[in-house]
Parts: structure tokens; C-alpha cells; sequence
């Protein structure tokens, strides 16, 4: 039989059948998709998404749950029909494929993640991987539970908006401040802006999950937590950084474009130790000027060291991190920068010197 008689076939059983004969169908196309998922081409998959579809119409809220049950782990399952199963009101619908399809693509998942309740959301916050897209929408708009799941979620990759975001919901919130505190992989910048806020029994647990910063937790939390201006101690974190650095300078080559180079490329450890050397400026006052301080620390340093605004711009736009700067702010800051005389600026930073320990 034809793919297409086969359909027809089908359509006219549901065009002259009863809602619970249309049921019995779907639970047996579904039996024949299961067994034979492995098997169908992707033209046999794209018939079964067709039918799917027309049986799902107008059936109950049961039959559609046990089909999204039946169809979840399903590596081949029809995107048409795992995407609607997905949108469905009724988590009891949607749960299952949002938490393990693999057939959901990330738009889908934004989409739902902006549209639909707060269970469905943690459904999301659950699955095995999540792109930083998706992070982004849940961290955003879930709940205090969504936000603590996704943060727990190792699976999931956080941009810097959304780590910003969940710094700032961690405030007074010490098992959130943990929990995103303890990923292994959060940049530095970050890391010390949630040091700022730490509570003595966070900043323990976190002590644990980033050994290599351990001893210099209590020091950066005693110069930051007072005044998120104050100077921050460095870690371990920058030795790469230092090493190649300070081989480039030996070689003699280090320029302004490595700075443009590594600042584009988002190494945020190259951009300070290449700035600090450059202009030979304390570490902990560049690295404050790129986490802590305002765009006007920034031109500062760069207009001390006599950089481009090309260069400095894309410095301004690595320390923004993924949600960037508004086109009004960097047309003031280019302003600010063009208007600038290096000797004001070294005079500023000179004076920046003498307050802070180097």
C-alpha cells in the first residue's frame, strides 16, 4: 500500500469514526512506529508525522499524554508532531518531551520557555543539555525552583546574561548563590561578582568546588563585599594568561592587535594581563576596571596606554558580555574617548594607583 493510501485510508477512519475508535487507532499507529522507528526512512517518518497529527485532533488529554509517553525517547520521532506535543497547555502532555525528545530543536524550546506555565519550564530545565538560548528565557522569566534547577543542571551552558541574571536572583538566597557559585566552569568575572554578595556559609561550599581560588576567597570577599569597587586579589587563573603574555613580550610581539585579538575572541584572562602589561598597570586595577567598574575605567586604561577606539570598543564589548552594549552608550563612550588626552587619563589612573595596593 502507498504512503498515500495508507493515509487516506486513515483520514476516512477518522473522518467517520467516534473519538474513542480514533483513540484505539492512535495507540496502534503508534505500536507500529515504535517497533519500526528504527527502520523508517525519513519519508516514512515525515507520513507517520502527517498521521500523528490527524489523529492527535480532538482527542482526549489521556490519549495525547500517553502518545508523547510512547513517542519521548524515540531518537527518529516526527518533529511535527513531538513540537505540538510539546506546545500542548496540559503538562502532563508536554512534560515528557520537553524533559528527554531529542527531536525538540532549541527555537521550539525558547518559544515554549516565553509562552508557556512555570511546570513547563522546569520540564525544560530538566533536560540533559541546554543551549544558552534556552538559558537564557528560563533564567529570565522561571520561577525561583526554575532557576535553581537550571542552575544544578550540568548540562546546561550559561551565557554571560545569564549568569548576570542569576547573580543578581542569588541575593539573599544562599542555596541558589551555592549552587551557581559551584559550576565548574563559571568565568571568573562572575564568579567574583557573586563573591561580592557571598554569606559566610556560601562562601564555605564555595571554597570547596573552586580549590584553586581557595585561599584567596576570604581576601577577595573582605575588599569586595564592603565595596563592590574595591580591588580584587588575583588566582591561579591567570597563569596561562601570564605565561603567554609575558613570552610575547620577550619576543617582542606583543601589539594592539593581540589586544584586539584576544578581546574579539572573548579571552577575558589575555585581554587583562595584556592590557596590565602594556601599560604596566597593577592586574587588580585592570581586572576591577573590566568586572566592577564602569565604561569610563575602561577608556581610561585604554586611552593611558594609547590604544585605538577599535580596540577599545571591542574591549568595551567583551566586558559587556553577551547582552552588549546599546548603540547610544557606545556612541557616548566613543565621545568620551575621542575627547580624552592621554595625559588626563594617566594622571586618573596614576591617582587610581595610589589608593589601592598593587
Amino acid at each position: 500500500m502507498s504512503n498515500n493510501a495508507f493515509l487516506s485510508e486513515l483520514e476516512e477512519v477518522l473522518t467517520n469514526g467516534p473519538a474513542d475508535k480514533r483513540a484505539k487507532t492512535l495507540r496502534r499507529v503508534t505500536d507500529l512506529f515504535v517497533f519500526g522507528a528504527s527502520h523508517f526512512s525519513e519519508d516514512h517518518v515525515k507520513m507517520f508525522d502527517q498521521v500523528f497529527r490527524h489523529l492527535m485532533a480532538d482527542i482526549e488529554t489521556s490519549a495525547r499524554a500517553a502518545l508523547a509517553e510512547r513517542l519521548k525517547s524515540v531518537s527518529n520521532a516526527p518533529p511535527g508532531v513531538i513540537r505540538e506535543l510539546a506546545m500542548d497547555d496540559d503538562i502532563s502532555v508536554a512534560g515528557p518531551v520537553l524533559v528527554e525528545s531529542g527531536r525538540i530543536d532549541n527555537v521550539s524550546l525558547v518559544e515554549t520557555a516565553r509562552t508557556k506555565s512555570q511546570p513547563h519550564l522546569m520540564a525544560i530545565a530538566n533536560r540533559k543539555e541546554l543551549a544558552e538560548t534556552v538559558t537564557d528565557v528560563l533564567v529570565e522569566r522561571g520561577d525561583r525552583e526554575v532557576a535553581l534547577n537550571v542552575a544544578r543542571n550540568r548540562g546546561a551552558r550559561f551565557s554571560d546574561t545569564g549568569y548576570l541574571r542569576l547573580i543578581r536572583r542569588s541575593q539573599g538566597d544562599d542555596e541558589l548563590a551555592r549552587t551557581v557559585g559551584s559550576r565548574p566552569e563559571i568565568p571568573r568575572q562572575h564568579f567574583l561578582r557573586l563573591l561580592s554578595t557571598a554569606s559566610n556559609a556560601v562562601r564555605e561550599v564555595l571554597q570547596s568546588a573552586h580549590p584553586e581560588i581557595a585561599s584567596h576567597v576570604e581576601t577577595v570577599v573582605d575588599k569586595v563585599a564592603s565595596d563592590i569597587q574595591k580591588q580584587a586579589v588575583l588566582s591561579h587563573d591567570y597563569t596561562a594568561a601570564r605565561d603567554l603574555i609575558e613570552n610575547m613580550k620577550r619576543a617582542d610581539n606583543l601589539t594592539e592587535r593581540d589586544v584586539d585579538a584576544f578581546a574579539r575572541a572573548g579571552k577575558f584572562e589575555e585581554t587583562a594581563v595584556a592590557l596590565s602589561v602594556m601599560g604596566d598597570l597593577p592586574l587588580t586595577l585592570v581586572e576591577r576596571a573590566m568586572i566592577f567598574d564602569r565604561e569610563e575605567m575602561i577608556l581610561l586604561v585604554a586611552k593611558a596606554i594609547g590604544l585605538s577606539w577599535a580596540t577599545t570598543r571591542a574591549i568595551l564589548m567583551l566586558c559587556a558580555g553577551r547582552s552588549g552594549l546599546a548603540a547610544d552608550t557606545v556612541d557616548n563612550c566613543r565621545s568620551i574617548y575621542n575627547k580624552l588626552k592621554p595625559e588626563t587619563a594617566a594622571q586618573v589612573i596614576a591617582f587610581q594607583r595610589s589608593r589601592r595596593p598593587s
